[in-house]
């Protein structure tokens, strides 16, 4: 949910320390933008400077300007999602210890916290906020005062602590160093020349270094500038796996564009290709990243259950229609959230995708263990490296979208659907319901989408002027059928999440069975109209349904294929897609719903990065 950057450096430096935590949190604040707040520590050991404010960082930034602020030698930085407390100054991180000598920032919620406050006030400690963070940070300084070690004490804090956090913190009387710990919360180590750093992502510190480090379970982490250090929670040394970040601080920045969101929409086209990139070797065989599953296992797979949250989710759907098709193996879709409190039907035999664009979401992760505690594989299609839910997993198919900084996803769905794909035929290869030839020629097909996707995006001024025509709607539908269905739900998530208006998704056939009630004069629905070629091709009997709304007042956009001049005498207005494949066409026909989602909301001045009450991650059940 949070964002946090810790660093330490070799000496006082210009301002440094507070110059990466600034820039780390201007690049994590998609995490989370209820309040933000920095720690600085001092050479000379005589205090702890922090400075915190409720609202976007630029607040933070106003603050720190007005105060006058020493050198210093380490710093932690903390952008906040608000779960414990009210998003208001009191409440922002970080917090101190009652004596002003312990600054914690904190990722995630401490279940147990209740119970250690009421501890804590039983022995006279006064509590200032609302948070579970503030109680970590008494416990940290009680326990210091026996074991005056900042790693060990927060070893020994962290064994007490019930949920989900990653924690970082500061002492006083230790200037060059920044301590961490991490439990099912994300946490990364940069490694730098006379300096290293801590963030809940690269984004973090991707502007000083590319060397990373991986953080595992239940480990903590001591920094100094020219040391790393990490040890279990059972007080045992760990060297954690080293890895070089593969895209930089540039990838990051919008580049021109209005919105990070614009930007990534316009990524779109080689988030695709990269995903593709290096999937075959010599023979022309598709491989996976990282296959830690035995081929023979993979053979005997008799069901697919894809576990994911909102986009993801509808990434798996799309990947439902393909894998089955392809692999004629049952494909389920589970929301992460609900796999595992519904007791379902899982063993050696089902093969579990988890698909989550950070690798860290909770509710994906927590699907993850308990589908291996079934006996079941399980494969992450993911974006971030060094991520949980990939290092958890038996193979990861990683997508190669870059970094995706706005909240609502729109080029990781894309990859994340592309990577789906790359699964079924890998299966399908492996089981011998594809040929080579076939597996080859439909990533040929795969490899000319991206251009499609570019097609739309040159041709959207025509859905920029709609969305901004349409700026006072206060509800739209979506329908879809087959991988359609999906899109239309995909179409309807980004609406809501942009543009904060009543938006659903259905499947048309659905239409006669309750949803046609919705339809009124002026009622505003998106069609997303499939192929008419092919065998069974749905097309005829969408037209029925654009014609059946129609008839009632609805104001019908559609989406069609170039060529499908039968939705004309149908459609107030026609958004034109390049004529693709019927399985892929997902990966050109939503562009147009995000384009519009995106110009709609940016026509009512909505912020559409950091749309209200959403945060990037979302690291916590």
């Amino acid at each position: 949910m949070c964002g946090i950057v810790g660093y330490v450096g070799a000496q006082e430096a210009n301002g440094r320390p507070l110059e990466v935590a600034m820039g780390g949190l201007a690049r994590l604040e998609y995490r989370g933008y209820d309040s933000a707040g920095v720690a600085l520590v001092t050479a000379d050991r005589s205090r702890l400077v922090t400075a915190k404010k409720a609202g976007k960082l630029v607040n933070l930034s106003e603050a720190l300007a007005a105060q006058p602020l020493p050198l210093a030698t380490a710093s932690i930085g903390h952008t906040r999602w608000a779960t414990h407390g009210a998003p208001n100054d009191l409440n922002a991180h970080p917090h101190l210890s009652a004596d002003g000598s312990i600054a914690v920032i904190h990722n995630g919620i401490v279940e147990n916290f209740a119970v250690l406050r009421a501890e804590l006030a039983s022995r006279g400690v006064t509590l200032v906020s609302e948070t579970d963070t503030e109680v970590v940070a008494h416990l940290l300084a009680e326990t210091y005062a026996q074991t005056p070690d900042l790693a060990e004490a927060l070893r020994l804090v962290a064994r007490r602590l019930h949920g989900t956090f990653t924690l970082l913190a500061v002492h006083v009387d230790s200037p060059s160093l920044v301590v961490g710990a991490r439990h099912d919360s994300p946490l990364v180590v940069g490694l730098g020349e006379g300096e290293n750093f801590l963030g809940s992502d690269v984004a973090a510190f991707i502007a000083h270094t590319r060397e990373a480090m991986e953080l595992g379970q239940d480990q903590v982490v001591s920094i100094t500038p020219d040391e790393v250090r990490v040890m279990d929670f059972d007080g045992n040394q760990v060297e954690p796996r080293r890895f070089t970040v593969d895209w930089d601080a540039a990838a990051a920045e919008k580049g021109g564009f209005a919105s990070f969101m614009d930007k990534e929409i316009h990524d779109q086209p080689q988030a695709v290709a990269d995903t593709l990139l290096g999937r075959t070797d010599a023979a022309g065989h598709l491989v996976l990243d990282d296959l830690r599953v035995d081929e023979a296992v993979l053979r005997q797979v008799d069901k697919i259950i894809v576990v994911a949250c909102g986009t993801a989710a509808y990434a798996g759907q799309v990947a439902k229609y393909a894998i089955e098709h392809w692999c004629r193996i049952p494909v389920e879709v589970e929301l992460a959230h609900e796999f595992r409190y519904r007791d379902p039907v899982v063993d050696s035999r089902t093969l579990v995708v988890a698909v989550s664009q950070s690798g860290e979401t909770m509710d994906t992760l927590m699907a993850v263990r308990h589908a291996r505690e079934q006996g079941a594989k399980v494969l992450a299609i993911v974006n971030t490296h060094g991520s949980t839910i990939p290092r958890e997993s038996d193979a990861v198919l990683y997508t190669h979208a870059g970094p995706e900084v706005a909240v609502a996803s729109t080029k990781a769905f894309l990859a994340q659907i592309t990577a789906a794909y790359l699964l079924g035929l890998y299966l399908a290869q492996l089981r011998g319901t594809k040929f080579t030839d076939e597996v080859t020629t439909i990533l040929d097909e795969l490899r000319a989408v991206p251009e499609k996707i570019q097609k739309v995006l040159d041709g959207a001024e025509t859905i920029r002027e709609t969305a901004r025509a349409m700026a006072s709607t206060t509800s739209v539908l979506f329908l879809g059928r087959h991988v359609g269905y999906p899109v239309a739900m995909e179409g309807a998530l980004k609406l809501k999440e942009l543009a904060y208006i009543h938006a659903e998704g259905f499947a048309a056939g659905e239409l006669k069975h309750g949803p046609i009630a919705l339809i009124e004069e002026g009622q505003p629905v998106f069609v997303v109209v499939p192929s008419p070629r092919g065998r069974d091709s749905l097309h005829s009997k969408v037209i029925s349904s654009i014609q059946e709304i129609r008839a009632r007042g609805a104001h019908t956009l559609v989406i069609a294929e170039e060529g499908d001049d039968a939705v004309l005498p149908f459609a107030d207005e026609v958004f034109f897609v390049p004529q693709t494949p019927v399985l892929l066409a997902p990966l050109v026909s939503v562009v147009p719903l995000q384009i519009f989602a995106c110009e709609l909301a940016t026509a009512k001045g909505l912020d559409v990065d950091q749309p209200r009450n959403l945060a990037k991650s979302v690291t916590v059940e």
